[in-house]
């Protein structure tokens, strides 16, 4: 294994620590080194990279999610890439007052197809990242961690990562997700409806934002560029609550991840920071 093999690794066994959901059986699914591989996928990425965030709850979205996608939006935007949100309102109202977005309806997956096509022939997209967002099941339902289907409240963005000529990159948290078709056995013991929907690189962590600062952590140790630096959980998340997103677990007002206060991912954040120090511009050039 090369240094950035076990620094991947390294990261991806520390996202694990402090959740309580069995997400950790999904990780032993997968093959060590995915923070590496979805960091080089997204900066190699051909041409623009799509980004699509937010999971229903009571009437809003939650803020896991929004707040990694933010961040990873601005690293891409910093590296003189092309980012586009993609997504539906509530959210997507909110996310374009500040950031590019193109909107999608909630609609039935038949519906939206024709916009994911000419989505598509628009941007151009060589990449498309999921943080957060809920995955289609074996039924072709959504549903949240309590079993809750939310399907006529979700955007079927699903078609975005099934198919091969787009290099797709999801985060998740509890099995329920984009992209966690890929570990689907290994979901079996959770109490869960999960999603079947795959992806080419899975992420995931005890919060799905934190597994975006894995990745933004790699794609720094790659450039040489200081990019964790651009992630600022505090005011984005308070941007989002003061607009009506809600902690996903609480389902309450407040600026906090999944239960867990922001100083944890601020932590992790800092940790990240002295870990990727040692790896310099000379030794790992930018490759996008």
């Amino acid at each position: 294994m090369t240094p950035l093999d076990n620094l991947s690794t390294r990261m991806e066994e520390e996202l694990l620590k402090g959740g309580a959901r069995g997400i950790e059986q999904a990780a032993q699914a997968l093959d060590p080194g995915y923070l590496l591989r979805a960091a080089q996928g997204i900066l190699d990425s051909p041409g623009p990279v799509l980004i699509t965030t937010g999971f229903p709850v009571s009437g809003t979205f939650e803020t896991d999610g929004p707040v990694g996608a933010i961040a990873l939006y601005r690293v891409l935007e910093y590296l003189n890439g092309c980012p586009v949100f993609v997504g539906a309102p509530p959210l997507s109202t909110l996310l374009g007052k500040r950031f590019q977005i193109t909107e999608l309806p909630i609609a039935t997956p038949e519906e939206t197809a024709p916009h994911i096509a000419k989505l598509m022939d628009t941007h151009r997209p060589g990449a498309v990242v999921s943080v957060e967002r809920p995955g289609a099941s074996a039924q072709g339902s959504y549903h949240n961690m309590r079993g809750s289907d939310i399907t006529a409240h979700a955007a079927k963005v699903d078609g975005l990562f099934n198919r091969d000529d787009l290099f797709s990159v999801a985060f998740g948290d509890g099995g329920n997700e984009i992209g966690m078709g890929n570990v689907l056995t290994s979901l079996s013991s959770l109490p869960i409806i999960p999603s079947v929907t795959p992806c080419h690189e899975l992420v995931v962590s005890s919060v799905s934002n934190w597994g975006v600062y894995g990745v933004i952590a790699m794609m720094e140790a790659l450039t040489g560029e200081e990019l964790l630096d651009l992630c600022d959980p505090s005011p984005t998340t308070h941007w989002l609550v003061e607009n009506g997103c809600v902690d996903g677990v609480t389902v309450r007002p407040e600026p906090t991840e999944d239960g867990f206060p922001l100083s944890r991912g601020e932590t992790l954040i800092k940790r990240f920071q002295s870990w990727v120090a040692p790896f310099s511009t000379e030794s790992y050039p930018k490759t996008a």
